[in-house]
This record gives structure tokens, sequence and C-alpha cells, in this order.
């Protein structure tokens, strides 16, 4: 009754109040709004969703973000799974209608935290993604190593280089990303760990073996890397490595193991192979801290209370390569049951000239 009362005062009625337009901040184009957004998100962001942005910007660019449905979102993504360039490891489409449902949350939810719109009228989240079907990788046999690093450091125009790309990527089961991602402030020789940089922006040192840190600190010196924030991985050159050199690499494979082409078999298939490995002989908990998982999505909150620390990660790496590690001679001394176990796990105590690894 009050509301009222106060507009006959101002000689305004509800129906105005209902019809009159907006006063608020003007709602911006995509095209606006997407050069706002590729902006503030991180590179690894930019780059997964670039396409679609421009896909999004050509469909819809002139359109106000408060004019678009949940279904000519959900058009649009059948349309690109349609159209999507048939490919040897293709899943029909899903993945590019994904990302661009994706890609449309992510506008979204920068446009909602800026007051654009309210989260009751985002249209994208309420397009379910398509469901993801089951990877094909898988961990490769000792044998199918074998025959990748044979191939990798004995052809190409950079053996040396590939060899050492893959010895990285078994050891740490690093992302292709992780491993590009490489400083030469990431590199520490003496305690043989690398700082890996990964996607979510999670940072962890891994431990790697002594061959390893010797073999990169050399590559660096070699090729060119003296500033501290330099990329480590190089070229006889001096250029920083790109993700390019992993395609030349697994395309060169291909060319002369078959089963690599047909199968589709990529950098991501170590990370596998490695991870596989240590969860069947160290658990679950080991495996989930050598592959630098935060444990925020898993499926119970068990992985809270059971986490492993780096001096497990590294008497993983022990068994894996062969070569003693020096966090383990900084780790708390062992009691009898611990100081069996490890027998058991890790067999004998390696040499420090010991070369044989199950993997490498």
């Amino acid at each position: 009754m009050a509301a009222r009362l106060l507009l006959d005062r101002l000689g305004v009625t509800p129906e105005q109040l209902l019809s009159a337009p907006r006063s608020a901040r003007s709602m911006p184009t995509f095209a606006e709004y997407i050069e706002l957004v590729s902006v503030a998100v991180t590179a690894g962001t930019r780059r997964v969703y670039g396409t679609y942005w421009n896909r999004v910007r050509d469909a819809w660019g002139d359109r106000r973000l408060d004019e678009l449905s949940s279904s000519e979102i959900k058009q649009f993504a059948e349309q690109m799974r349609e159209q999507v360039v048939l490919r040897r490891n293709s899943r029909g489409g899903r993945t590019a209608a994904e990302h661009l449902i994706s890609s449309l949350r992510c506008i979204y939810a920068y446009a909602v935290a800026d007051g654009l719109i309210p989260e009751s009228s985002n249209p994208a989240k309420r397009v379910p993604k398509p469901r993801r079907l089951a990877s094909t990788r898988r961990a490769l046999s000792k044998k199918q190593l074998a025959l990748i690093n044979d191939v990798a450091t004995t052809t190409g125009n950079d053996p040396d280089l590939d060899g050492l790309l893959l010895r990285l990527h078994i050891e740490t089961a690093c992302r292709r990303d992780g491993g590009l991602s490489l400083r030469k402030a990431d590199l520490d020789v003496d305690q043989c760990l690398v700082q890996l940089r990964e996607k979510g922006e999670t940072v962890r040192w891994q431990p790697i073996s002594p061959t390893l840190a010797d073999r990169l600190g050399r590559l660096a010196s070699e090729r060119g890397c003296s500033d501290p924030y330099d990329k480590l991985l190089r070229y006889r050159n001096g250029r920083p490595v790109t993700r390019r050199r992993h395609d030349y690499l697994w395309q060169r494979l291909g060319k002369h193991l078959p089963w690599v082409r047909t199968q589709q078999i990529s950098t991501h298939w170590l990370r596998h192979t490695t991870l596989t490995w240590v969860e069947r002989r160290f658990g679950y908990a080991v495996a989930q801290a050598y592959a630098g998982h935060s444990g925020r999505s898993d499926v119970t909150t068990t992985s809270t209370y059971v986490r492993a620390d780096a001096y497990e990660v590294a008497r993983a790496l022990v068994a894996l390569t062969g070569e003693l590690h020096p966090m383990l001679s900084l780790a708390r001394p062992f009691g009898p049951e611990e100081s069996e176990r490890a027998g058991v796990l890790g067999e004998d105590p390696p040499s420090a000239g010991r070369s044989y690894s199950p993997l490498l």
C-alpha cells in the first residue's frame, strides 16, 4: 500500500515501471565480450576455446549475450558434430560439441561474475554436454616402449632430443605441455627434481633420475639456455621446442612402426603407461601423487586421508629407473615393517651404477 501511495505521488503507474527501458549497464555483443574474455583467461584456455569462440563470433557476433537461448546452443553444438572432419581417431564429433558448450559456459560464467546476467538466466548451463566415451589409450608393453625408444634414438634430425623427450615423459608421467613449459629454474640437478606446471595451474616438484637430471642440465648448457627463465628443452639452434616436435616425433615413429600410426599413439600414452605401472606395484595413492592429481574430483573422500608424499613417489621412481635418488637419503628412517615392505616392492636397493629398469 505504501509503495502504491509513493507511485501516485510520483505520477507513475505499475504498468509504466514494467514497460520502462532498463537503465542498467548495456549488454555487450558476443564479438565485444569474447575479446574481453580472451584477455582474461589463461593461455591454455585460450588455445582450447579459441577456435570455438571464432565460430561463435562468426555465427552470433552481432547478437547480445542475453538474446541467446539454450535451444540455439544445442542446435549449434549438433551442427558442429555433423560438420567435424572425420579422422582415424574421430569420436563422432563429441569433443567438438563438448568444447563448444564449455567455451560458451566460460563466456557466460564471466558475464554472471560481471553482473551482466543472473545465474538463473545462463543459457549455456542448461545445455548438457555429450557423454564422454571411454578413452582408447592404454599402457604400452615393455617391448613396445623399447621399439619406440630404439626408433626415436636412431632416426630423425635430432635423436638426442627425441630420446630425452621420451625419457622425461616416461619418468615423470607429465603431460606434453608440462614438459614444454620446463624452464632452467625448474631443474634442480643436485636433488634430481623438476618443477612441473600443468593444467589447472598446478605446480609440483617431481623426482627424476640422476641420469635424466644430468642429461637435462647438459642439454640446457649446450643449447644456449642461460637465463633461469629460459625454456629448458631446445633445438640445436637454440630455439625452444614446441608442440610440433611431439607431432613430428610420433609421425616419424608411425612410419617405422605401423601400429603406432594405426592406434594413434601419442605422448599421453606414456603417461598412461607409467601411472599404470606405478599403481599396480605401489597402489592408488602413490599413482595419484605421481600423476600430480589433487584428488578434488575423486569418487571417494578416502584419498584425503591416504595421500602419498614425495618420498613415496621417489621410491616408485627408483623401482622404475633402477637408480638411487637423493631424496631417499633425506627420508625418515624405516621401521622394521617398512624396511621389509620396501624390500618386497623395490626388491634390493639398486647400486649407483645400475641402469636396468622395467620400463627404461
